[in-house]
């Protein structure tokens, strides 16, 4: 039985990929490296300072700072992107999402979200989805980011479930892999990811209708030969 469905933040509620990018991008250059949006994409899913370091690295520069200064980086960064939250509405809404959610609640499935982001609540408040979710896992509550599961096994112990009682929504590989590895079943939004149980070109597909069908066949596949 289907107990809950764990949501991914950024790229699946919202998308503040391009906040992200311009925040990364202005700390980026006053250290001498430049990034370009095919390289943003590369830091999805990934923590703060895991994004640093893969900046420092493109830009050869992994040895040049301390680990507080990488800190001190890393925080400036997120001043940057926390202070662009603030043109974040409810009209921020990726397609869909808003009906699916009160499709879940209607069915009385329990809603969670796993995200590496500290500013998750902050998003949410901004987005007018304080009260939809049962429980928030962020990056307080783990030590190892994805593609690691810690943090859906986080999201499913809030929740109360098993995470074979779950599916994961995500639209970054590594998310994708955390579900996988956390014995869930794995809807990808968007192309180029691999390994995702169903496969959705965007949130607009995204429905109870769809989830529901998706867990009938991966967990009686026989049923729908």
């Amino acid at each position: 039985m289907l107990k809950a469905v764990i949501f991914d933040l950024d790229g699946v509620v919202t998308d503040t990929a391009h906040l992200h990018f311009q925040a990364w991008q202005s700390v980026a250059a006053t250290i001498g490296i430049e990034i370009d949006e095919t390289f943003n994409a590369s830091l999805k899913g990934i923590s703060r300072m895991d994004s640093l370091m893969r900046i420092l690295r493109h830009g050869g520069k992994e040895a040049a700072f301390s680990a507080d200064e990488r800190e001190a980086l890393a925080q400036v960064k997120n001043a940057l992107y926390v202070d662009s939250l603030s043109t974040i509405t409810a009209q921020a809404l990726l397609p869909g999402i808003a009906r699916t959610l009160a499709e879940l609640r209607q069915a009385e499935v329990r809603i969670g979200l796993a995200s590496v982001s500290l500013n998750a609540p902050t998003i949410l408040h901004a987005l007018g989805l304080s009260e939809a979710f049962d429980f928030c896992a962020d990056a307080s509550r783990i030590a190892r980011s994805k593609p690691d599961p810690e943090i859906f096994l986080a999201a499913c112990r809030g929740l109360g479930v098993q995470p074979e009682e779950a599916i994961g929504i995500e639209d970054a590989q590594a998310g994708i892999d955390a579900i996988n590895a956390a014995g869930m079943a794995s809807v990808g939004i968007g192309g180029g990811l691999q390994r995702a149980g169903l496969q959705l070109a965007s949130t607009a597909q995204l429905s109870w209708h769809c989830l529901a069908d998706f867990w009938a066949a991966s967990r009686c596949p026989q049923a729908h030969r």
